[in-house]
């Protein structure tokens, strides 16, 4: 059954990323939190690991052959993914999953206001 579920995740969240550019934080992380019963730090260490190259790939690579890739920026973003990554994921094993919960929540809250002011 979980076999099942994990691809039901991945797929949303694949379609979530091809139309929106999300997947991982947004999608993957809460449905692993929810859905999968997984705590935080599994749930985003799993995501993390889901999307590892090449899965953007294909994505990526229809949004380019239409001219909608910015190669400089994408590369940038990479270097700076990868530092963060690094620093987000070794800051989060010293939170409670409790506390990294609510974190997360209040930039979900955060981003969606943004979303609907703006």
């Amino acid at each position: 059954m979980s076999i099942v579920i994990f691809l039901l995740i991945g797929l949303a969240a694949g379609v979530l990323s091809g139309l929106f550019g999300i997947g991982g934080g947004v999608l993957i992380v809460p449905a692993l939190i929810f859905v999968a019963r997984l705590q935080p730090t599994m749930a985003t260490g799993t995501s993390l690991a889901a999307l590892l190259l090449p899965v953007g790939a294909l994505g990526a690579w229809q949004y380019y052959k239409q001219g909608h890739v910015n190669v400089i920026a994408s590369l940038c973003l990479a270097v700076g993914l990868a530092i963060g990554a690094y620093f987000g994921a070794k800051y989060a094993q010293t939170l409670s999953p409790v506390a990294l919960r609510r974190a997360f929540a209040v930039f979900l809250g955060l981003v969606a206001v943004k979303m609907w002011w703006s």
